[in-house]
């Protein structure tokens, strides 16, 4: 991998893993369609997530600073804030789904999905749980434990290149009765511990591939692009959808997903 190359697929994951249409899809994409590819791919997935979840963390420190405090002073038997205490519990509950399945899945979902035709169809299929959510959205709830799991088990069609993390958790947040803010804040809470735990996974799967240098030129810009747009995206996002839906995502994804569908099956094949 070049350095131009490191740089688009590091705007690519930063792009994408924040907005509802798919990191793990774009990538896949990016390799097989625009023929980005990779001499280490586990290197370039575990670079590029550390990335998006150091944005997470920086944009939300003061979030996260007031959950770590909350989680000491409930170890140590200290009143907590009551509001608080419920997102804290309810990211733990709606972290153990995705914990779950990614420990008993995520193997077979990477080595199955990783093809461009099916990331086509979970486009379009994700689109249909977008519309969805939007259709029966009440906007009257507010965030529980119980909400927090039930997130966290939209979170697992994550699994699936194509579906999109933070849409399949704003769309559960929406169905569940949450407003898109809330949904939206929620989904990027909710996606600290996981990417955290999946990044270092895959980081210390390296130190077993000796051959790999993660501290390259290339590796580096990537990690860079990803960090920055990352951050842009998270703000885009959270002021975007105070006053808009997700539809705007249904016709991308819809789009891409055909356009896919026509360069496989029209251009690839002459």
């Amino acid at each position: 991998m070049n350095s131009v190359s490191g740089i688009i697929l590091g705007i690519i994951q930063g792009l994408t893993e924040f907005l509802p249409i798919s990191s793990s899809g774009h990538l896949i994409l990016a390799r097989e369609i625009l023929g980005l590819q990779t001499e280490n791919g586990l290197a370039v997935d575990a670079i590029l997530q550390l990335a998006t979840i150091l944005a997470v963390g920086i944009y939300f420190y003061k979030d996260l600073i007031g959950l770590a405090k909350a989680a000491v002073f409930f170890i140590i038997r200290k009143p907590i804030d009551q509001k608080t205490k419920i997102l804290l519990f309810a990211i733990i509950a709606g972290t153990i789904p995705a914990l779950i399945a990614g420990l008993l899945l995520e193997k077979t979902m990477e080595t199955f999905f990783r093809s461009a035709f099916l990331v086509a169809i979970t486009l379009i299929l994700g689109s249909i749980l977008f519309l969805i959510a939007e259709k029966y959205a009440k906007q009257n709830s507010d965030l529980t434990i119980k909400n927090g799991f039930l997130i966290g088990l939209f979170q697992t069609l994550a699994l699936v290149p194509g579906v999109s993390r933070s849409g399949s958790t704003i769309s559960g947040g929406l169905i569940l009765g949450l407003t898109r803010e809330q949904s939206a804040r929620f989904s990027f809470l909710l996606s600290f511990p996981i990417i955290l735990g999946s990044g270092l996974k895959k980081f210390i799967d390296l130190q077993n591939e000796q051959s790999t240098d993660i501290f390259n030129l290339p590796l580096l810009l990537s990690f860079a692009a990803a960090f920055l747009v990352g951050l842009l995206c998270i703000h885009f996002l959270l002021r975007y959808l105070k006053n808009h839906s997700l539809n705007i995502f249904v016709i991308y994804r819809v789009g891409l997903a055909f356009a896919i569908l026509y360069i496989l099956y029209f251009v690839f094949r002459k």
